[in-house]
């Protein structure tokens, strides 16, 4: 990998987990396609390497989060059990599906969650009772914990709509969303690094991901707007998801 690629990929990790560490999310939603886009393979280096990047951004951005107070740790406990070991076998059931059908399933999943984003949909305000939350955290922490793992994404998309239908607010949500997927993206990564190739030449890039969720989760802690910043990550996500269907009918 040449400096100018390095630099280009330090830039974009900047970006993203800024932008994505605002809302509870690590970005592995633009990461994992980028980084194929750029030339690496897509098993073997661009989903363990975004899973990293998502992990180091959620971590990084919990950190804030966890000294604001805004992490309701006690009632995520069922998430981050389920989530810490689903994705396990969603990495090996990667194996089990040619790359095709993974990204038709990823371009899938960045369009159904664009439109989301965009429709602005908003949860009843009645609140979950406590077993009904624990119920829902096991189950939905483990279908979301397998797509981690398999689609390497560290899940946050997923689990912030989740939060706000058990009733949470959206800032809780999302810092919460970084507490949970730090840990489904962490051993999500570690099901893929036994198969796959992350070199020390990355190590910017990483630390371009730190930076960039901490500047983020500052600005989203000081109760910065987040509509705009929404309809962006939505038409992104969105333009991703159709290019990588179209490419993917191109061959």
């Amino acid at each position: 990998m040449g400096l100018l690629q390095l630099l280009l990929l330090s830039l974009l990790a900047l970006g993203i987990s800024c932008l994505f560490s605002m809302v509870g999310m690590g970005g592995g939603q633009l990461y994992m396609p980028i980084f194929y886009w750029l030339g690496m393979q897509l098993k073997a280096e661009a989903i363990p390497t975004a899973l990293l990047l998502n992990f180091l951004t959620q971590f990084s951005a919990t950190i804030t989060y966890l000294r604001k107070r805004l992490v309701a740790i006690e009632t995520v406990i069922p998430f981050v059990i389920t989530m810490a070991f689903f994705p396990l076998l969603g990495a090996y059931l990667t194996g089990l599906f040619p790359d095709k059908v993974i990204f038709l399933i990823f371009a899938i999943l960045l369009i159904a969650v664009a439109i989301k984003m965009l429709a602005e949909w908003k949860p009843k305000k009645a609140e979950m009772s406590k077993r009904g939350k624990f119920v829902v955290g096991i189950v939905a922490g483990a279908i979301i914990g397998i797509l981690v793992g398999m689609l390497g994404r560290g899940g946050g998309s997923f689990v912030v709509p989740v939060l706000l239908l058990i009733g949470f607010a959206p800032k809780t949500a999302a810092a919460t969303s970084s507490f949970i997927v730090c840990f489904s993206a962490f051993t999500g990564f570690l099901g893929h690094i036994s198969v796959g190739n992350i070199g020390l030449h990355l190590l910017p890039v990483g630390l371009a991901a730190i930076i960039g969720s901490q500047i983020g989760s500052r600005l989203m802690a000081r109760k910065l707007k987040q509509k705009t910043i929404k309809k962006i990550f939505a038409s992104v996500l969105a333009g991703v998801g159709i290019l990588m269907i179209i490419n993917l009918f191109k061959g």
